[in-house]
């Protein structure tokens, strides 16, 4: 147990580190990008600074949020701030979708009316950016697997990487072809971009904060599997949630065939929680159990 309870502790300090290096590198860029798009007149690159100020929130709720999920839990908060990483990846997709919409209404303003821009200056910056971008995307790719809400912070980063890209390819247009009009159409793409991407990390979050059965589990399997088992009748009243990324909960009355004893009860348990965890990989159970009990006895009912 000591050597697990380290391992956590010195991946959950690298991760803040991480996220701390990201944050600090997003604010140097955003200053730089906003002060360029300023002198040279290039929307898409104050877009990129925008979104990258995003990133910047971004990345500071998920650091709050990491720390936040490492609480004890207390008397008053008997979860801790386990789902604080769920919201925080809730908040920063809807940043993503709200930059988004206000980056293609100023892009179709410019389409109408393009603007000479300095070409230079618009190159050089979204190469820093790139650059930037690319060390935190690969910062943080390991933990974006595992964990919503450095994903959330990973997708922010990897989309501003993909937009200072397109930004470097209009600064070229531009200064080699004078298609000054690139600069609001790469803006708008862009934002399609941020868009799909936010909407897809919202739709996640939200299931998750509603307490939606997660997209992986399908709950009648989940009650055949423990129907099968001996003493059992039926598996009724159910509900399986994530609580946070790594616990996944069943709450559901278990039907018995039998007056079964307090101990056996327990064996029956323990079954239960192996097959559960073994094969749908949850691995928080509560069990009601009864007997001869008059109430209804479907999968699902509405508490």
């Amino acid at each position: 147990m000591g050597h697990s309870h380290s391992h956590t502790h010195l991946h959950a300090s690298t991760k803040d580190r991480n996220l701390m290096v990201s944050i600090f590198l997003n604010i140097v860029i955003t200053v730089a990008q906003i002060i360029g798009g300023l002198i040279s007149g290039s929307l898409s690159l104050l877009s990129d600074a925008l979104h990258n100020f995003s990133d910047v929130l971004s990345l500071i709720v998920s650091y709050a949020a990491s720390k936040l999920s490492r609480q004890k839990a207390s008397i008053n908060r008997t979860f801790g701030f386990k789902r604080a990483e769920i919201l925080a990846a809730f908040v920063n997709a809807i940043t993503l979708v709200v930059v988004a919409i206000l980056l293609i209404i100023e892009a179709i303003k410019r389409f109408k009316a393009p603007q000479e821009i300095e070409s230079n200056l618009v190159i050089w910056l979204s190469l820093i950016a790139i650059a930037a971008n690319g060390f935190s995307v690969l910062l943080l790719k390991g933990d974006s697997e595992k964990n919503i809400n450095i994903r959330s912070a990973y997708l922010h980063l990897l989309t501003d990487m993909l937009a200072s890209v397109a930004v470097l390819v209009g600064g070229l247009l531009m200064k080699y072809y004078q298609l000054f009009w690139v600069d609001s159409v790469l803006t708008f793409l862009i934002a399609l971009y941020l868009i799909w991407v936010g909407y897809d990390l919202l739709k996640t979050s939200t299931k998750m904060l509603m307490l939606f059965t997660p997209d992986h589990i399908n709950i009648k399997d989940v009650v055949r599997a423990v129907n099968k088992l001996p003493k059992v009748s039926k598996l009724h009243h159910v509900h399986i949630w994530n609580l946070s990324d790594h616990e996944l909960h069943l709450e559901a009355h278990l039907d018995l065939n039998e007056d079964i004893s307090t101990t056996e009860f327990n064996e029956l348990l323990h079954e239960i929680e192996e097959l559960l965890h073994h094969k749908f990989e949850i691995n928080h159970v509560t069990i009601q159990p009864e007997f001869n009990k008059k109430d209804p006895k479907e999968v699902i009912v509405q508490d």
